[in-house]
């Protein structure tokens, strides 16, 4: 038996393909479910500088030298 007819006989008898889609829904999931917490992550963030804004309206910071 040589390499030719090996692989005939072997891609004839794996016929079973399924729906490509079907298979790789987990991997979608799975992103969906990354994106989902990273997006969850980034909300709880959304109002952190407004936490720091002072009486005046403006955001006051000792870093930046604005406290002088």
């Amino acid at each position: 038996m040589d390499l030719a007819t090996a692989i005939t006989t072997l891609a004839a008898e794996s016929e079973h393909h399924g729906n490509v889609a079907l298979e790789t829904v987990h991997y979608g999931l799975v992103a969906f479910g990354v994106f989902g917490v990273l997006a969850l992550i980034m909300a709880s963030y959304r109002n952190v500088a407004n936490r720091h804004i002072g009486a005046d309206g403006h955001a006051s910071s000792q870093a930046d030298g604005a406290g002088h």
